[in-house]
């Protein structure tokens, strides 16, 4: 092989690498964002059901205003 070839694909394999590096950052970054929202998803869950709970089952939108 010539030395520019050889030369070219090492650049290459760099910055290959690189972007292999950036990648996996964002990855983590990523993952970090969705545990994130995973845990609040389970939260507001969570919320909903003592909010319904505490309101008879969620059978109150059923009924009629009082001045009805």
């Amino acid at each position: 092989m010539n030395e520019d070839v050889i030369a070219e694909l090492q650049s290459k394999i760099a910055y290959q690498e690189d972007t292999i590096q950036e990648l996996g950052a964002v990855v983590i970054t990523m993952q970090k964002q969705i545990d994130s929202l995973e845990i609040c998803c389970q939260a507001l869950k969570d919320r909903m059901r003592e909010v319904s709970g505490s309101h008879g089952g969620g059978s109150d939108h059923d009924e009629k205003p009082p001045h009805y």
